[in-house]
């Protein structure tokens, strides 16, 4: 799901505690958490319904339902409430900071980055993709994937991938190499 930053903020401060989405089918499922920059959303409930009442748009950070509705109005789909509350910080803020790696955890980062390479249908791409990162802070995704005859989209979700291991971090446009990632590929 996407927020806005002015919802995330408000979610942190925990004055919104609703979403509403309009979808086909469901894109979050009760249970499920998600990583964004204020830290990890918790989704608590995921319902279908007809009518958005005036406590859940309050809830959802609305005056009055017209004005949820309103921010749906470009949507399609069926009506979904989406319970949600901040169920703490990202651990990859954590992870991407910890630059004192010891000979396991590089052991660790490196079988994991021939995982992805080996599960990859491009071919091996982990260390090619970290150095370009490394050598282009803040190069727009699309200019990178470009570099290397990809699609912007599926760049994307590998970077993600190097991301969840702590090695890079994104930006207002494009990506840097975290502290991690950096101890990780000059050791």
């Amino acid at each position: 799901m996407l927020f806005r930053p002015a919802d995330l903020a408000a979610i942190a401060a925990g004055e919104v505690t609703v979403a509403f989405r309009r979808w086909k089918r469901p894109m979050a499922k009760a249970g499920g958490t998600q990583h964004t920059p204020v830290g990890v959303i918790a989704f608590e409930a995921v319902d279908r319904v007809g009518d958005i009442t005036a406590a859940d748009a309050r809830r959802a950070g609305f005056a009055e339902p017209a004005d949820a509705w309103a921010a749906l109005r470009d949507r399609e789909g069926d009506l979904y409430r989406i319970t949600l509350r901040l169920a703490g910080p990202d651990p990859r803020i954590a992870l991407r900071e910890d630059a004192a790696l010891t000979e396991a955890d590089r052991a660790e980062i490196a079988a994991r980055l021939a995982r992805l390479d080996r599960a990859s249908t491009h071919g091996p791409w982990t260390e090619a993709t970290l150095r370009a990162i490394a050598a282009g802070p803040g190069t727009r995704a699309a200019d990178l994937a470009a570099g290397f005859g990809r699609e912007r989209l599926a760049f994307k979700a590998d970077v993600r991938k190097l991301k969840a291991l702590g090695l890079t971090e994104s930006l207002e446009v494009g990506y840097r190499l975290s502290p991690r990632g950096r101890a990780y590929l000059e050791g």
